[in-house]
């Protein structure tokens, strides 16, 4: 970690570049002559026609080079990377096991250097990054130790294409790949196209050299979606992003035969009635700002009974106040850096300053830690936290998830109100309700659209055993996590939950 009082803003743009002539050291082979990332598919370093920067949102600069590849490109190498299946499903688990723990221990070797890479990637501090990397080694453990019994009668699907967002690349993104590829089948997945791609590429570099069958390619989202997901030699498809585009990928699949899971936005509520323990509420509140609010289970809906409104603000102004939003990976601490990019950043400037022109009352408004900046440092990605009250219902704000540290209070008057605003959204990943009534509480989250909901506690993704999925537009087919996730990519006997249209 670097020194707030040491380092400049030069020093700062040589320890990015440091960390990339250290890579090429450590992975050449992800690399041309030029230091330009190249694409891996089964098992050959691609040369695309074109490159694209990848931007560090920390502070705008040019972290490396990515492959910008074409449509026939990738439809090429989906069909290269389909034909693996036959010799890699060929082999016995315990083959493809060992493989994976080779992989595995690969990844060991480099996750310092992976983590630190991922840090100016996205934008993650250094403790976020951390758990990015471990929770995928610690997740895959786990799947290694209870793989047998997960795919007793089963078989490999097929080659399983994954379209994921940026901001967990290992800990969600990289395990599903693994796992998918433990099952006995090739993988093929996508750079997301706003982060994340340098550190996803020399991971993927890591793999191939244990022997998976895993591709990994970049280019627009528009001019590869029809190889990534009509392709027919793609048997199933692992989704991550916004509804819009989610909805889109679920028209094309739900007229194929093709598996699929999906995972969609929703905005994500808290209700809080007849409620008195502020303090644990005010824990939560600060844990929920991990990685400035870029996470699908974040909490950016607070629906409360209209007498408990002061006792909610005061709590939040309390606990967010004492939040610092900083460069990332300076000595200052920080409790969260920049947001992706500086065009994200904007996007909710905008919401906000609309909400404001149309009555919106900003309840709180953070700022940035001053001494957690290096001198003329680009700052435009860097968002504060913002607490908002009375945003109206044609607002974006109101129906959509903000993907940021973005808060939008609503206050109500009746049991029958708090659920329908909690339910704004047509349905949810996470949930939760505050109450000192247990019998309340409980009457209240079965009425919660989502697919987890949590009682005077948050809820989050999980992994391994814990299933994971949605209610309504925030998923569709099949759930996720543990035994789940296996057979939503593989055939057999047994009926796969999911979120299934009628």
């Amino acid at each position: 970690m670097l020194n707030s009082e040491l380092v400049g803003e030069p020093l700062l743009h040589l320890e990015s570049r440091h960390l990339l002539a250290e890579a090429r050291g450590a992975i050449p082979e992800a690399f041309d002559a030029q230091g330009r990332l190249l694409s891996p598919i089964a098992g050959r370093w691609v040369r695309p026609p074109a490159w694209f920067n990848a931007v560090s949102p920390i502070d705008c600069s040019v972290l490396a080079e990515l492959p910008l590849l074409g449509a026939a490109q990738v439809s090429a190498g989906v069909e290269q990377a389909a034909a693996e299946l036959g010799p890699w499903a060929a082999r016995p688990l315990e083959d493809r096991a060992l493989a994976v723990t080779e992989a595995v221990a690969e990844l060991l070797a480099h996750r310092d250097l992976l983590v630190r890479i991922l840090a100016w990637d996205i934008g993650k501090t250094l403790p976020t990054a951390c758990n990015d990397v471990d929770r995928c080694l610690s997740g895959i453990g786990w799947y290694l130790e209870r793989m047998g019994p997960m795919l007793d009668g089963r078989k490999p699907l097929g080659l399983v294409s994954n379209i994921a967002s940026w901001n967990y690349p290992f800990s969600v993104l990289l395990l599903n790949v693994l796992v998918q590829a433990l099952s006995g089948n090739p993988v093929i997945a996508k750079i997301p196209t706003q982060g994340g791609g340098v550190s996803l590429t020399l991971a993927f570099a890591l793999l191939r050299r244990a022997g998976l069958p895993v591709s990994l390619v970049g280019g627009r989202g528009r001019d590869l979606s029809e190889a990534l997901v009509g392709h027919p030699c793609i048997a199933g498809v692992a989704f991550i992003g916004g509804r819009a585009n989610g909805a889109e990928v679920h028209r094309r699949l739900r007229e194929s035969d093709k598996r699929y899971a999906l995972e969609m936005e929703g905005v994500n509520a808290y209700a809080i009635t007849h409620f008195t323990d502020w303090d644990a509420l005010a824990r939560q509140l600060r844990v929920g700002f991990d990685f400035g609010k870029q996470r699908c289970t974040a909490y950016t809906r607070w629906v409360v009974e209209r007498s408990l409104v002061p006792k909610f603000v005061r709590t939040y102004v309390d606990t967010v106040s004492t939040l610092r939003v900083g460069h990332p990976l300076l000595g200052a601490h920080v409790d969260f850096g920049p947001l992706i990019s500086p065009s994200k950043a904007e996007e909710l400037r905008s919401l906000i300053a609309e909400a404001r022109e149309q009555g919106t009352a900003v309840l709180y408004q953070g700022g940035l830690a001053e001494d957690a900046f290096t001198a003329r440092q680009d700052r435009r990605a860097y968002l504060p936290p913002t607490l908002l009250f009375g945003v109206p219902r044609d607002s974006e704000l109101y129906r959509r998830e903000p993907f940021g540290p973005v808060d939008v209070l609503v206050s109500v008057d009746s049991e029958e109100e708090l659920v329908r605003e909690a339910n704004v959204s047509n349905g949810a990943l996470v949930a939760s309700v505050a109450t000192d009534d247990p019998e309340l509480a409980q009457r209240i989250a079965a009425r919660l659209h989502a697919f987890k909901v949590g009682i005077n506690a948050l809820r989050s993704r999980g992994d391994r055993e814990e299933s994971f999925g949605g209610r309504g537009g925030s998923w569709a087919g099949a759930f996720v996590g543990g035994t789940h996730l296996v057979r939503a990519f593989t055939d057999g006997p047994h009926p796969m939950e999911g979120n299934w249209p009628d």
